[in-house]
């Protein structure tokens, strides 16, 4: 009896224990939340520093506090985990970018941009995989199989873009910032998709069946992720109109849409299919169709909160990278051979500018040769800051890494330790330096941020155009239909040889206004419920003339 009422008074203490130390991890994290977004505010208008690199070095500092005062036993209150990173931090920023996106500037450029995510990334990947198996084996880290380098390409062409968007303006650069923001979203998708792919194959005895088995793999989970995240944006739109949350609680449909997002998210993940992808999607159709169909204080509501979370999140993630760089354990089986890690180091970032140079300035020329306008061709002051904002490597290739060399966050194997050291040195080092050189390079390469290079603006086209856009520049920006019985059109089989893509956002701008909007609502065709804020914005006969 006394044993057990040790046992139990034991493992009482230890629960205590752990809460204890949970809640100084989280209040740590949110005080050093609240420190990174006043030291942010206060170097808004500094040169070189933006919030990315405010975070990262926050992280650092309050690491190397901790590892004082530990007396050398650790450097941080969390062990990162990819699964906390993929689980719970990735999902908001992700859906954000969908949701905020410019839809208008996106899809005008969505060729280009899938050219860059999807083809750039795999050329890229192909790169840094060879570069690898060629270089790696003179350094004799450990033992490494094919599996492994393959793994490595996917880690590595993850790219990190937020430093640049930070600094490039949607309003002034439209065109250059709808390229980095939609190739960084799409080349993240790409790149979890590869890396899981990968995982998913005996790639030891590599054939070409295997082959051709990890490429339908990759455009299966590429599509099948797409439909879902454009499906579950499409049931909310469906749910949110027809039961009308709004007339009783604005909470409920405010509410809705949150859930149903990360739901979508969660589903990709538990069939294995990219949560990056489907996530993103569902924002983009969320803010297409759901987004209208909610009442004004709801949109102005989940506007704002989509982008704090993703705010939070992504300066939590960057603190989170700050201090977990300096974990003792692995730097320790690292340290017997410190110039191994720093040629590593040095030849994955060699790769890195290799295999992002050799897709962006060829891809360009490519994607150039199919544009008549000049003002709708990538110049080369453009094309240098497409290749730079990919240089950085962020939290995804670390967590990637992670999944790769480590077991839940540890491992004791030197190797895989050197391999996840050197992860970190390269997103330290591309993160501060890349970093804290984007700001000046902007400046110098676009000075004053000239009106031609916005010139594929977000200006609506001439009213004697036939080209509208598929979507407006934000919620409410979609062009008004009233209008198109005035435009002067060419024939179908002429649009079509002179204008394919222009062609298609025409074809799909009818198809729906006829049929989609009608069932999913949207913008021109918002429940009508007597007394409710969206009666008194919207009259019947205003609504049914609208489009």
């Amino acid at each position: 009896m006394s044993l057990d009422l040790k046992g139990f008074a034991l493992s009482t203490k230890l629960l205590v224990s752990s809460d204890h130390a949970s809640v100084v991890s989280i209040t740590l994290f949110v005080a050093l939340l609240c420190a990174c977004i006043v030291i942010g505010h206060l170097l808004e208008e500094n040169r070189w520093m933006n919030e990315s690199i405010t975070a990262l070095f926050t992280g650092l500092i309050s690491g190397v506090v901790i590892l004082l005062t530990t007396k050398g036993r650790s450097s941080h209150v969390l062990v990162f985990s990819e699964d906390l990173f993929f689980i719970y931090l990735l999902p908001p920023i992700i859906f954000n970018a969908g949701f905020q996106v410019k839809k208008k500037q996106f899809f005008r450029n969505f060729m280009t941009i899938t050219v860059f995510g999807a083809v750039g990334t795999l050329i890229s990947f192909i790169i840094i995989s060879l570069g690898a198996i060629g270089l790696f084996g003179r350094l004799n880290i450990g033992s490494l199989d094919i599996g492994d380098f393959l793994a490595i390409g996917a880690i590595f062409s993850a790219t990190d873009s937020v430093c640049t968007l930070q600094v490039l303006s949607q309003d002034e650069t439209p065109l250059l910032y709808s390229l980095v923001f939609g190739e960084g979203v799409v080349n993240d998708a790409t790149s979890v998709v590869l890396f899981n792919a990968i995982q998913k194959f005996d790639l030891i005895h590599l054939d070409a069946v295997i082959v051709l088995k990890l490429v339908g793999n990759f455009f299966y989970l590429f599509a099948t992720s797409t439909f879902l995240g454009a499906m579950a944006g499409l049931l909310s739109a469906y749910i949110i109109k027809k039961l009308y949350f709004g007339r009783h609680s604005t909470d409920r449909e405010v509410s809705l849409m949150m859930l149903m997002a990360y739901l979508s998210y969660m589903i990709a993940e538990l069939l294995g299919l990219s949560g990056i992808l489907t996530v993103f999607f569902c924002g983009i159709v969320m803010s297409h169709y759901t987004w209208h169909n909610v009442t004004e204080s709801s949109r102005i509501t989940t506007k704002h909160v989509f982008a704090t979370l993703s705010f939070i999140t992504e300066t939590f993630i960057f603190i989170y990278v700050g201090m977990d760089a300096l974990d003792i354990e692995k730097w320790k089986f690292a340290s017997d051979s410190p110039a191994k890690s720093i040629g590593l180091s040095s030849m994955l970032l060699g790769l890195v500018l290799v295999g992002r140079a050799a897709f962006v300035f060829p891809l360009s020329f490519l994607c150039n040769l199919t544009k008549k306008s000049p003002s709708e061709k990538i110049n080369f002051r453009q094309q240098v800051i497409i290749w730079w904002a990919g240089l950085i490597r962020g939290a995804v290739s670390i967590a990637l890494a992670y999944n790769q060399f480590t077991r839940a966050g540890h491992t004791q194997l030197r190797g895989n330790a050197i391999m996840i050291t050197s992860t970190i040195t390269v997103v330290l080092f591309s993160t501060v330096v890349f970093g804290l050189l984007t700001k000046p390079l902007i400046r110098l390469l676009l000075p004053h941020c000239p009106k031609h290079l916005s010139s594929m603006s977000s200006d609506p086209p001439s009213p004697k155009s036939f080209l509208f856009p598929l979507l407006g520049n934000d919620h409410g920006s979609e062009v008004e239909a009233g209008g198109e019985s005035s435009i002067i059109r060419p024939t179908s089989l002429r649009m079509l040889l002179t204008k394919p893509a222009k062609s298609v956002h025409h074809y799909w701008r009818k198809f729906d206004d006829a049929f989609m909007r009608p069932v999913f609502g949207g913008r021109g065709f918002v429940p009508f419920v007597p007394g409710s804020p969206t009666e008194r914005e919207n009259p019947p006969e205003t609504t049914s003339n609208a489009w």
